[in-house]
This record gives structure tokens, sequence and C-alpha cells, in this order.
């Protein structure tokens, strides 16, 4: 309650309406399974294209797990078809089991690296940031040297000689000094790092540089000249890092103006390769975007780092003084190696694991702190069913079909396994029994953008980005299906009326090929056996009622529990059904046929009230499909009366 102490005016700010319900995101959806690259156990963050995903999880070319032969990049061929079908949020859970042991040049990590020797038994180490073969990148330092900055200040007293300055070096800076004057330095100049001391000769704050060996070069003791071929000079040493992926269809990381001893700082910031490229990076996202890790061993100045360059490339120290070389020629490459996809993952890896002491969470368990995902699949974990890999596959719809249960706003698009028969995916069916969970048979035929050859795909990528096409053109109500599959060009299996007559009662739903309609999704059931929940559009429908009240409702808790509140809840929702009614989403003529909300003395006892319960009773008229739609005609005679 306000409080009025003094004589005065006070003017309040009231609400005189009903909280309003915002409805939730239906469309955002979480992949789980192995891909080329990319973290396994940082926090999930959203990808909305599949160039953004490659940048993240690698390219598209093809898995080679430990004791198998290549197989196709399920995940990546699923991102690619969820957003040409229409998605446009998606989330992946990369999911990554190492070998038991290197194998040759194999590392057991699954992490590509390269190690370059340094002077001193220094040595240059980098390597790729996470496991996986696309981690075999290329990786290129191009050293480049800056303007000289070697000038002149004003006299300090009158008649005296001008004092030597710099101008853009900065503390712990690798330069290049050319000492002409006498006494003169080495033939190519000297390369050191800069500091800043204070000259008690001059009184006042000035530089020197610390080359490797042998006294430091004071800036006193420095002669510029207007005329380069008469003075001396301050040349500051850059470098610019280029990671190249495999693929030559992404593109590359560049990394320009990092210095090149560790302890360099522009702002306050490190910015030098050892501090970019870092094992523990400041922030999240440098961590999932930064591909490689750059370290030095021994002793990790920028004079070693520079020399470990030269060990590498004896003809980089010329070309880098060489004002007429070009880029190529003050590079170096190293190419990592060693770098795999593991193998195959079993269905604990997808399971995933939480450790409560360092909340590192992989798998389906990292999609459980994502509370805006509502579609959940996992491209790809159904290859091999009906292989060796039945058991593991079966294992992993079940932990799909949990998935979606305990986080009661998601359903599980599951697949059917590769070059099955409608006698294995009827079989595939009896095992499995949810709301949550919808499954689409067969799998769907595209052109391969690797190989250019037919290849077979699971069809939960295509559907989940189905599902968001769907909603966004028509509705969540509207059942996700009589739509157009864009990348299919055929399906592993073509099914007619009468095959599916035998699946469609199973909760299967079928893909099918209409002559002058093009490939189409035909079906739109949950695996349920319960009839009031059969509808894939229904389960959808009521998680997103659900979910909206949920997150718009939070407001009242531990508001006082009386009839004021009551009334402002039974508003707030009864406002949110009217507007669902209002475009077409619930059955009747009038609200009062469409939905009801409840919420007074007849649905909490004093029980209820003396435990802190507010309990409100909604029901909703939803609509279901026009699955089967039927035309009676007859013959009518023209005497005959209506």
């Amino acid at each position: 309650m306000p409080e009025y102490l003094a004589p005065g005016v006070y003017v309040e700010e009231v609400s005189y309406r009903a909280k309003s319900i915002e409805g939730v995101s239906t469309t955002t959806t979480g992949f789980v399974g192995p891909t080329r690259y990319g973290p396994v156990d940082l926090p999930l963050d959203v990808v909305t294209g599949l160039g953004e995903f490659e940048r993240v999880y690698g390219d598209r070319q093809q898995m080679q797990f430990s004791g198998s032969s290549p197989t196709h990049n399920y995940l990546w061929h699923g991102a690619r078809a969820f957003f040409e079908e229409g998605g446009q949020r998606l989330y992946v859970a990369r999911v990554f089991k190492p070998l038991d042991a290197a194998i040759g040049n194999l590392r057991q990590d699954g992490k590509g690296t390269a190690t370059v020797a340094g002077p001193a038994g220094s040595s240059l180490f980098i390597q790729a940031r996470f496991p996986g073969a696309a981690g075999n990148m290329r990786v290129r330092f191009t050293l480049t040297l800056a303007q000289n900055v070697l000038g002149q200040d004003p006299p300090l007293t009158p008649g005296g000689l001008p004092v030597p300055a710099v101008r853009g070096v900065l503390e712990n800076d690798v330069v290049l000094i050319n000492h002409l004057t006498s006494p003169a330095g080495p033939p190519g100049g000297t390369f050191a790092v800069a500091h800043t001391f204070f000259d008690t000769a001059a009184n006042q704050q000035s530089w020197r540089f610390q080359p490797a060996t042998g006294s430091a070069v004071l800036l006193a003791n420095l002669q510029p000249n207007p005329d380069p071929a008469l003075g001396d000079s301050i040349q500051v040493v850059t470098a610019t890092v280029t990671v190249y992926p495999l693929d030559a269809n992404m593109s590359s990381w560049v990394y320009s103006g990092l210095a090149l001893d560790k302890n360099h700082q522009m702002s306050g910031a490190p910015d030098s390769i050892e501090s970019q490229f870092r094992a523990t990076p400041p922030s999240i996202s440098q961590a999932r975007t930064v591909p490689i890790v750059i370290s030095m061993s021994g002793t990790d100045d920028g004079i070693t780092l520079l020399n470990t360059f030269f060990q590498k490339d004896s003809g980089l120290k010329g070309a880098l003084a060489d004002p007429k070389s070009t880029d190529v020629d003050r590079s170096i490459d190293i190419v990592l190696d060693g770098g795999n996809d593991g193998q195959r993952p079993l269905a604990d890896d997808y399971d995933g694991f939480a450790d409560v002491a360092s909340t590192v969470k992989t798998g389906l368990k990292s999609l459980e702190d994502i509370d805006d995902v509502s579609i959940v699949a996992a491209p790809g974990s159904t290859f091999g069913y009906e292989g060796g890999y039945r058991d593991n596959a079966s294992t992993i719809l079940n932990l799909l079909i949990g998935h979606a249960t305990r986080m009661c706003y998601r359903i599980a698009v599951l697949d059917s396994g590769d070059g099955q028969s409608i006698a294995d995916v009827r079989a595939l069916r009896a095992k499995i029994d949810s709301t949550y969970a919808a499954l689409y048979y067969p799998w769907v035929t595209v052109l391969d953008p690797v190989t250019s050859a037919e290849i077979n795909l699971p069809p939960s990528g295509f559907v989940c980005g189905i599902y968001a096409r769907n909603d966004i053109n028509r509705a969540v109500y509207k059942a996700p299906a009589n739509e157009v599959v864009n990348l299919a060009i055929g399906f592993e299996t073509l099914l007619n009326k009468a095959q599916q007559d035998v699946l469609n009662p199973l909760g299967v739903n079928c893909f099918r090929s209409f002559e002058g309609r093009g490939f189409r999704l035909w079906g739109a059931r949950t695996i349920s056996s319960d009839p009031e929940w059969k509808y894939v559009n229904l389960r959808r429908y009521f998680a997103y009622l659900e979910h909206s009240i949920d997150k718009g409702t939070q407001w009242a808790v531990f508001e006082p529990n009386g009839d004021q509140l009551w009334a402002n809840v039974r508003r707030t929702v009864s406002d949110f059904l009217l507007n669902e009614w209002q475009t077409g989403a619930l059955l009747g003529d009038k609200p009062e046929k469409a939905y009801f909300v409840r919420c007074d003395r007849t649905t909490m006892t004093q029980n209820d009230l003396d435990n802190g319960r507010l309990v409100c009773l909604i029901g909703v008229a939803p609509l279901r499909p026009a699955e089967y739609v039927i035309f009676r005609i007859g013959q009518w005679t023209a005497d005959s009366k209506s």
C-alpha cells in the first residue's frame, strides 16, 4: 500500500485490464546426433541457417566411424532438410564417442593436432578445439610489417637536438629494428619486444627493445631520418591467422592484426595469437566458434614464436623484410592431423549425462535446459536398424519418447529404419506407444550434394521442417500433412493406398507420391493407442495451449489467493482462449461452446486454499483433421421434391 504522510497531490499508475497471455513458439526444434565437428558439452545455442550450422558443427562430408565404412552425414542432411522445408530455429546436441585407443595416427580423443619445433626446446602446439575428422584443418600464419613508427619530438631545451619518439607502438609489441647508424645493427635488422621504462637520464618514460639475446636497444640511441636509407626504423610485426576447413565449399576463418607476444594487450584486453586461440575462451560464443587452440611450450614470448616460424620456413625471415614480398611469401601453412569421428555413438551417448558439479550436460539431457524447443528428433539414429544396430536404435527411439514425455510440451519425431519393409515397420511400431511421438515411413530419396548420387535419408529432418512451415503458413492446430516435400525426388519405398490402409490405423505416417501433385507427407497421427490423442496436431496444439498458459500466468504465484485473484486468472485465460476461437482454432459457433474457464469455490476445497493451491479448470473443444473426406452421391429425378 502506498503511504500518504504529507498533504499533496499523488499520481499513481494502475491497471484496469487483465494480464495477457502470449502464445509460445511451436517451431523451435532440437536435433541430437553425431556431426563432423563442433562442441559436445557446451551450452547449446540456436542455429538459424545451414551456413551457421556448418560453421559450428562441421561440413557436409561423410562420416567415418571406426571399424565401419563411410556413412552419410545424417545430421547435416537433417539440418539441410529442416531449413529447406521451412524450419527457422534449430538447437543441435552433438554426440561423440571417442576411440577406445589411438589407432595409427588417429588420436583417441579425436582432435587433430600439429606441433612445430622452436628454438631452445620450445614448440608451437596447435589443436582442433573439438573432436572430429573435420578438425584436420589447414592453419596459415601470415606475417606483416607495419610502416616505420620511429619519429621525432621537439627538443626539450632551446637549441637542443630532436628527441627520438615512436607512434603506434604498444607494450609487448614485437618489432623489427633496422639500426643503420653507429653502432650499426645486424643485416636484416633485429627483432625485439617493446617495453616501456622510466629513463632517469632524460627524466621521462621511454622505450627499450629487447631481442632474444644480447642487450636491449634503447630508443634514445636510435636516430630517425625522413630518408629511410639514412636513418633507423621501427616496424611492428603482426600476424593474420587463417583457418581453412577441409570442405572447400565452406568459408575460412580469418583473424587479422594479432600480436605475437602472449602478454600483448589492446584496450586492456589480450589480442595476441595465444589469447585469441586460448584453451578457455572468455565467452561461450568464442568457445563455440573459434575452431582451434594454439599454445607455446617452453619459452613462450613473441620472439620465440617468431623464431619458430623462421625455423619452420627458412625463407620467411627474408620475405618479411622485403617490401616487395606477397602475403604468400610471408606465410607458412600447418596442417592438423589425427582428428577422427570416433566410434558410432550408442544409445547411452544419445542419452548423454549431466554433471551436477560442473553443470556440463551432453546429449538429450542438454536439450532439457532449452525451454523453447517443441520438437525433438535424432536423424540417422535408426540407420542399420535391420542390421546390427537394432537394439541401440530401439533404445534411442524410447529415449526420445521419454524425453518428450518428461518435458511435457514437446513431440518426438521418430524415424523408421532404412530398408524396412511394411512388415518391418509394423514390428517396430508394435514396440512403442506414446501420445508424445509420431513415426514416419519410408525414408526420403534426394540427390546427394556430396556424391551427386541418389541417397535415402531419414524422414525426421523433413518432417520437422514441415511442422515449422505448417505452423508459420497456417497454424499449429492444422494437421501437418498433405504437404509437399521440397527436396524429395522419390521415396525408398513407393506406397499405394492399399499399403497405407495397413499402416495408417497403426499410427505410421506415410510419404506418398501422387501424379500431378508431387511427393507429399500423407499422415498426421501419433503412435498413441489412446484415440483421444491419435492426431499430431491435437497433441501439438494442447502443448501450445498448456505451455502458453504456463508461461503467461507465472505472475499469479504468491499473489493473495482470493476472489480477486481468481477473477483475474479467469479473465486472463478467457481472453487468450477467445482469441484462439476467433482465429478458428476451436470448434463451436459461440465462445461458450468452444471453451470454458472456471476458477472459484467450485474448483477448490478449503484444503486446497489452506495448502496454497489455486485450481483453474479449463475445457476446450479442439478441431480434428478431416482425415476422411466423404461425398455421397446418388441419382435424383427432376420431378422429385427435395
